[in-house]
């Protein structure tokens, strides 16, 4: 996975030395993942009463609302939830259900492409007091919306889902300050057996000081590759929703390869992501983790890297940097894995 960077900004991060722990999905502990030391986790996992929703067309699932913020919040990290839309322009129901309104728990919308859906549900409504907004880039994904297309093929589910995913860049004025974002979507069309029906999925954002986007680049990287789901909330959550969707699941192996292909879909997709968003500018390495024996995929931004029995990690550029100078005990050198024919 790669994104654009080469030095971190001292006023976010020491450019010597940087510290991730690990936090998990605050309200669910549906994942874990790797933070910079100081910076703020909000929000989580989001659940949708379909009694308060007007009906349960985005009750199924498990939603995603959740925020990192850096120490002096101009760096802000925001995830958006899957919401369920319909367009319901050639269907029976349309006269009766205009646009905005709502039909059985979703919102009555015209289809979208993913960069519509970035500019007008996305950043719009994030923003809608932002002034000299420009977008200075828009950079359609096809072979991200084709690894959508490649899990459901493997999931032999029996609906003709299209997907269409796009990246956006923006330069904006907001409460007397100069920002800088970039946004990711990808929309998903359930063809003629949904009625109409669409979704956005994956929606997230990287906000920070105007002209300082590309400074964050090695450390959102870190944060991103870090993610990893806690299998036994996958298990209860697709469970929950069999249960909610009142379908029936074959063996616990189903489950099992379901969540593999979660794991590696969403690997796959920041991989896309962040490639053609940063150019390779950036890339990644593979190190030897000396207290598990196993391999892991890090940033190459730094020139040394150690790791802690919680998963934590420190990179740093100073050959001579010690964990236990400052006090962090029980972090070892994680050296990069030698590679073949060495």
């Amino acid at each position: 996975m790669k994104w654009f960077v080469l030095i971190v900004s001292a006023t976010l991060l020491d450019a010597e030395m940087t510290h991730f722990r690990k936090v998990a999905e605050p309200r669910e502990g549906a994942f874990t993942l790797l933070i910079p030391s100081g910076w703020q986790v909000s929000g989580g996992i989001l659940r949708v009463n379909p009694l308060t929703a007007g009906g349960p067309l985005n009750s199924i699932a498990a939603k995603l609302e959740m925020s990192i913020r850096s120490p002096d919040g101009r760096t802000l990290l925001q995830w958006y939830p899957e919401m369920n839309y319909i367009d319901l322009r050639g269907q029976p129901a349309a006269p009766m259900f205009r646009p905005g309104s709502n039909y059985n728990g979703a919102l009555v919308w015209p289809k979208l492409n993913a960069a519509s859906y970035l500019q007008q549900g996305v950043f719009a409504r994030a923003h809608p007091r932002a002034s000299a907004v420009r977008v200075t880039g828009t950079y359609p994904l096809p072979r991200v919306a084709a690894s959508y297309q490649e899990v459901v093929r493997q999931m032999r589910l029996p609906i003709a889902f299209q997907f269409d995913a796009a990246l956006m860049i923006v330069r904006y004025q907001e409460g007397g300050a100069q920002w800088e974002e970039a946004l990711y979507t990808a929309v998903q069309d359930w063809g003629p057996a949904g009625a109409g029906l669409w979704t956005n999925k994956d929606t997230f954002s990287v906000r920070t000081s105007g002209g300082s986007l590309e400074q964050l680049g090695r450390v959102i990287s870190v944060m991103l590759q870090s993610v990893r789901l806690n299998p036994h909330w996958v298990e209860g959550e697709i469970r929950g929703q069999i249960q909610r969707n009142e379908i029936a699941i074959r063996t616990q192996e189903e489950i099992q390869r379901l969540d593999r292909e979660i794991v590696e879909h969403r690997r796959r997709t920041n991989a896309e992501i962040q490639n053609q968003m940063y150019h390779n500018l950036m890339g990644t390495d593979e190190y030897v983790n000396p207290l598990t024996r196993k391999t892991e995929v890090g940033s190459n931004a730094w020139n040394y890297r150690w790791v802690n029995a919680q998963g934590e990690a420190i990179y740093s550029d100073d050959m001579n940097f010690d964990p236990k100078r400052q006090g962090l005990d029980g972090f070892v050198k994680s050296p990069v894995r030698k590679r073949f024919p060495q």
